[in-house]
């Protein structure tokens, strides 16, 4: 028998194995996937984004609902924390210039090596491809291998399968049917941080699949967020988007549409766009004018373009105040929300008030939680990372206070 059982190596899991070696306890982590931390050197393909520098009285709102559950649990484990933590496996980190945290060596690769060697030493023992199907009559946990069903017995359990994106790299969400059947609450598994569908016109998709808007403001509701967004084929996604995914998932699903209103040049008033485009435009074509007096790009153009269409008008007929309107306030219409598994993280998970303070499940005593499969979730920047590792650890202590009585 082991004494813990830790499923899921990804960055929840490996840091709670880390904080029970550390403490003394002999752990197995276990993983459907035939390697570790599949889904971490994807996040770090373009870039390892391991956390963000804004005060902790910044960062911990960006976990909205689920705050005063995480808070805990991060500030015991902050970024600066997070950052030793990286720089002692040998990858110190900078920060960019958006505030977000990076690896030096940009990459995922050499910080999961240093870590599995880090963790071998320690003792922390291996199972790959090992899927994790609930617990048998015995209570023992059940897993499928390649060549059998396997029964393993363990004193601690801790989960930490992630949520459901991104399923070929080990996030499924099959661990939901398990714990339902155990009498777990858990908030249906929805996409975060995912792109939106528009229907846009074939000439508009055709010509700007792939564009970004840079530099401007996006605005749900009573939401506005300043930075990227890409055209897609589909729709519209990127860094903007994410960070206002939670409002526009809720009301595509909620009425089946969200208006999303861009703002190409938030830093300039409707006046002064005004006055720049009462100029005379001469020879010059529309396009061409409103880039140089605006300082528009196409693809913002081509948004303006698609705005005039669907009003039943031509662009060209709109007067400079109106144009100057719209430059500013360029409605979108998203029809659906991009499909869970290509989602970069999941929304929903398992009920934060199933969970005690040391994140272990109420009904399933010696069974604890950690990271996406919790019911959290927070934009791109480094927050989803930072809660990972921080949940991982505190379940790992949790686990560590658990087995103390039974050391002594």
């Amino acid at each position: 028998m082991t004494d813990v059982a830790v499923i899921g190596a990804g960055p929840a899991g490996l840091m709670a194995a880390e904080v029970l070696a550390s403490g003394g306890a002999r752990v197995t982590v276990f993983d459907a996937m035939p390697s570790a931390g599949r889904k971490f050197l994807m996040a770090g393909r373009g870039g390892l984004n391991l956390t963000h520098s804004e005060p902790l009285a910044d960062f911990l709102p960006r976990y909205r609902e689920a705050m005063p559950h995480l808070r805990s649990a991060v500030e015991a484990f902050p970024p600066d924390k997070l950052r030793d933590w990286s720089a002692a496996l040998g990858q110190p980190t900078f920060v960019g210039s958006s505030g977000r945290v990076f690896p030096k060596t940009f990459k995922a690769s050499p910080l999961l090596r240093a870590w599995l060697r880090r963790l071998d030493a320690a003792g922390v023992q291996f199972a790959f491809r090992h899927r994790w199907t609930g617990w048998d009559d015995q209570g023992r946990l059940q897993f499928q291998t390649p060549d059998a069903a396997r029964a393993v017995a363990s004193k601690v359990t801790v989960l930490a399968l992630g949520g459901a994106s991104w399923p070929r790299l080990g996030s499924d969400g099959a661990w939901v049917d398990c714990l339902a059947a155990k009498g777990i609450a858990v908030s249906k598994l929805r996409p975060a941080n995912s792109g939106f569908t528009v229907s846009w016109s074939d000439v508009f998709r055709d010509r700007f699949e792939g564009q970004p808007l840079k530099g401007v403001a996006l605005t749900v509701g009573t939401h506005t967020v300043r930075g990227e967004a890409m055209i897609t084929r589909a729709g519209i996604e990127g860094g903007a988007i994410y960070a206002l995914s939670a409002e526009l998932r809720e009301a595509v699903l909620g009425i089946g549409q969200a208006t999303l209103t861009i703002a190409l040049r938030p830093d300039l008033t409707t006046e002064v766009l005004a006055t720049r485009l009462s100029g005379t435009r001469g020879k010059q074509s529309l396009a061409n004018f409103l880039r140089k007096a605006a300082q528009l790009s196409p693809v913002g153009i081509g948004l303006m373009q698609e705005t005039a269409i669907a009003s039943g008008r031509q662009l060209a007929v709109f007067s400079p105040v109106e144009l100057a309107h719209l430059v500013n306030a360029i409605p979108v219409q998203l029809t659906g929300v991009a499909p869970l598994d290509r989602a970069i993280s999941t929304a929903g998970g398992i009920a934060f008030d199933e969970l005690d303070e040391n994140f272990m499940l109420r009904k399933l005593p010696g069974v604890f939680a950690a990271g996406e499969m919790l019911d959290w979730e927070a934009p791109t920047g480094g927050y989803l990372l930072q809660a990972s590792f921080a949940t991982g650890a505190a379940a790992g202590r949790g686990v560590l206070h658990w087995l103390a009585p039974s050391r002594s």
